[in-house]
């Protein structure tokens, strides 16, 4: 007899959060502390991902699926409330199964709570665009920190050569330098990989693109800040492609059929 394998599993355990919840008028207009147990099973081993971070269901995405859910809207069960944090984490494309824990601490002697057991395909999974912004920076240029925005530096003053894969490569990696040096200039962190951009726009801040990880392997995002940013922009939905341009310098003609609006963005 075939012995079925165990799926590898991904959990949150004990994360406490101050909600308000609850059904009975007591519970109204107080906050109450929540303890969320959440285990997810993976799609495929861990093993087959390497020591890569994007090619893995990222820990944030449970942390995000408990407070995306907690600030939706005000819950009378928590059963409702495990639900929408169960739909949250299976809209991943790596997780197959989740129990949700969601139990209330100061309602009683003990916790009081649910734990729900659900399937991709079991729940209805509500997808939305996230708003964010693309910004490719120049001198003077104004940054909001409190949105999600993904600055890409400009290119080196370089002589560096253009027409061949390691070339292209080289490029980038010039654009990495200054991705860095720019984000020393800002005090603003680096955001290599999606799973790190992922982070910024569900945390609504700004980080610069080093783009040479992501854009590597695909020819089609090109070389120059302006090719790159258009990619990054079209493939992960911005709201917007801000250039930190004069209001006088014309903007440059996107892709035929580009479908986020270009903005001049705000300069000092």
């Amino acid at each position: 007899m075939a012995v079925m394998k165990q799926p590898d599993r991904l959990h949150l355990r004990d994360y406490v959060i101050s909600a308000e919840i609850g059904a009975f008028q007591s519970e109204r207009g107080r906050d109450q502390r929540l303890r969320f147990n959440l285990c997810v099973d993976l799609r495929e081993p861990v093993s087959d991902k390497g020591d890569e971070v994007d090619r893995i269901l990222s820990y944030d995405v449970l942390t995000l699926a408990v407070q995306t859910a907690l600030a939706d809207q005000r819950y009378d069960l928590v059963e409702t409330l495990a639900e929408r944090i169960a739909a949250e984490v299976l809209a991943h494309p790596a997780a197959a199964q989740i129990e949700v824990c969601v139990e209330k601490l100061d309602r009683g002697p003990g916790a009081l709570g649910v734990t729900i057991l659900r399937k991709t395909g079991q729940i209805e999974i509500a997808t939305e665009l996230r708003p964010w912004h693309m910004l490719l920076w120049q001198e003077q240029a104004r940054i909001d920190q409190t949105e999600a925005t993904i600055i890409l530096p400009p290119h080196p003053d370089l002589p560096l050569p253009v027409t061949t894969q390691a070339q292209r490569r080289i490029n980038l990696l010039a654009l990495d330098q200054a991705a860095w040096a720019l984000a020393e200039h800002l005090g603003l962190e680096v955001a290599q990989t999606r799973t790190e951009i992922d982070h910024a726009i569900d945390t609504g801040t700004a980080v610069i693109w080093a783009p040479a990880r992501l854009a590597a392997d695909h020819p089609e995002a090109g070389r120059t800040q302006t090719e790159l940013a258009f990619w990054l922009a079209e493939k992960l939905g911005a709201l917007s492609l801000d250039f930190a341009f004069a209001p006088d310098h014309p903007l440059p003609e996107a892709p035929a059929q580009f479908p986020i609006p270009l903005r001049h963005a705000a300069l000092i």
